[in-house]
């Protein structure tokens, strides 16, 4: 498998070309925070790596779910005074919402293994 390169913006008018997983997509930028969603594509790509690298899970739209449960799951992780000084306040219950997650990631790996027996 190739190594991964580190993301690149391309600017236009219409917003800022990305590239996750080898795949492009079109969005929208605030100016100045170009280098932001570029660090933050880099972050995406290498959590989304490390679950296709484990083997258990196949296709990128199941990684990318997987990923995005795995950074909310990593994020609500993280003390209540680390996440107010980078977030807006939000109305969560911490303990809810990780039961949410856990319940979420069974659901999709019962789906996956299922899936995997049609095979």
């Amino acid at each position: 498998m190739s190594e991964a390169k580190p993301a690149k913006e391309v600017k236009d008018p219409k917003g800022v070309t990305i590239t996750v997983m080898g795949r492009e997509f079109r969005v929208a930028a605030p100016d100045g925070e170009e280098r932001q969603l570029v660090a933050s594509v880099d972050f995406l790509n290498k959590k989304m790596r490390e679950i296709r690298d484990t083997g258990k899970v196949v296709g990128n739209e199941r990684i990318a779910i997987m990923a995005a449960l795995n950074i909310a799951h990593e994020h609500l992780q993280k003390p209540a005074s680390s996440r107010a000084a980078k977030t807006a306040p939000v109305d969560v219950d911490a303990e809810f919402a990780r039961g949410r997650i856990h319940a979420f990631e069974d659901i999709i790996e019962k789906a996956i293994s299922d899936q995997e027996k049609l095979f």
